[in-house]
């Protein structure tokens, strides 16, 4: 998977995405997360609250809100 960011991005087989985001294996989501992902999208991680953005072809994490509530 090519999508020209700077930020080193895996997906496991539980179709779960995740990056390395300062020295740090970091969760980014799973369905919330933006496919493909490109300049200035913005996404909250329904399981833990982070936001991130991409920012400059990078991953960076711009806050935490409490996590939305799960409907199942």
């Amino acid at each position: 998977m090519a999508f020209n960011l700077k930020t080193k991005l895996w997906q496991t087989g539980a179709l779960e995405w995740w990056g390395f985001i300062d020295n740090e294996d970091v969760y980014l989501g799973s369905r919330e997360f933006p496919n493909p992902p490109e300049e200035g999208d913005e996404w909250i991680v329904r399981a833990t609250g982070d936001v991130f953005r991409i920012v400059e072809g990078e991953i960076v994490k711009v806050g935490h809100q409490e996590p939305p509530e799960q409907l199942w």
